[in-house]
């Protein structure tokens, strides 16, 4: 699973999958990332000082700088999207134009440009539908009604798969597609549950929970996706797949979720239910075999260490920004 001696492009670097990527990477690699900075978890590190990481400050929109970004690298990651349900919600026309036009981008550079050995392309969970129960890569996908906002992600994250891997049997490009399922930890930035619940829990204020809490999630911890994504750049068999990288055996409902951050935290932070009426994913859970079997992946992170984990790095930043004032 190590790579070491590459030029590596990771699209979207900059947000919280892509920092802790390049955390992993830039200690033995050349990493690129490109990223218009929109939520920049990178700026709560010093990769970029302490490996030399090249940062190319752009949009995955703008197919130049994508393809003076991806020159000379031989693995590319790309990670950069629309992200978070809320942000999705207000921006649906917005959200399946980066999809789409990004990732023929990034894919055309590849094509053009040569010398790719391995492409991957993030995906999303959201291709499931709202009832996803032990859910494998060979099960038909579900999308929403035409028009319903919520699924312009996920379709247009279908189509990127498509797109994908048709690049890889009809020019013969090494693409690879993920299907991540509920990822946190330390740097998440956005509208997570996890990075909600942790942030008010550890502020002493109410938790806002949508509807009844009944959703149900497997959450994965963010060493456990980045190790899937190692395999997917690494692993000879992953060519021409798209996997779901996740942890079934770290599934509970929302509400429990809450509860047992409130728990970790040691706080009494109140649980509040808030009534929302957009749609929303019902229950999701992944298989992973097929991810087990082709590229080894086995996920290791326990929901209550990742979760403890996750606790201890957000209080740590916390008490930092009390000491330091104003």
């Amino acid at each position: 699973m190590e790579i070491s001696g590459r030029r590596i492009l990771i699209t979207g670097g900059a947000g919280f999958i892509g920092s802790h990527l390049v955390e992993r990477l830039a200690p033995r690699n050349q990493v690129v990332v490109l990223d218009n900075l929109h939520r920049n978890a990178l700026a709560q590190t010093d990769l970029v000082d302490r490996f030399g990481v090249e940062l190319v400050v752009a949009d995955v929109m703008d197919a130049a700088a994508v393809r003076t970004a991806m020159r000379d690298c031989q693995l590319v990651m790309h990670l950069a999207s629309i992200a978070g349900v809320d942000t999705v919600l207000r921006n649906p026309s917005r959200t399946m134009r980066v999809a789409l036009f990004g990732t023929a981008n990034v894919l055309e550079a590849a094509l053009e440009l040569g010398g790719v050995e391995r492409l991957v392309d993030f995906s999303t969970s959201e291709v499931f539908g709202r009832y996803a129960f032990n859910v494998n890569e060979f099960d038909q996908t579900t999308l929403g009604a035409v028009g319903e906002a919520r699924w312009t992600y996920a379709v247009a994250k279908l189509a990127t798969e498509h797109l994908a891997l048709t690049y890889y049997k009809e020019f013969g490009l090494p693409t690879v597609s993920v299907r991540p399922f509920n990822i946190y930890g330390p740097r998440q930035v956005g509208e997570g549950a996890v990075h909600h619940f942790i942030d008010r829990a550890l502020r002493g204020e109410p938790l806002e929970v949508r509807n009844d809490g009944a959703q149900i999630r497997a959450w994965c911890y963010i060493d456990d996706i980045v190790d899937g994504l190692m395999l997917t750049l690494s692993a000879p068999a992953a060519v021409g797949h798209s996997f779901n990288i996740g942890n079934p055996r770290s599934t509970l409902t929302i509400f429990n979720l809450a509860r047992e951050i409130v728990r970790l935290t040691g706080g009494r932070a109140e649980i509040h239910f808030v009534k929302r009426t957009e749609v929303d994913v019902e229950l999701r859970i992944p298989n992973i075999d097929k991810a087990r079997d082709l590229i080894g992946y086995r996920p290791r992170v326990d929901l209550e260490e990742g979760l403890a984990r996750t606790i201890a790095w957000y209080r740590e930043r916390l008490l930092t920004r009390v000491q330091s004032g104003p």
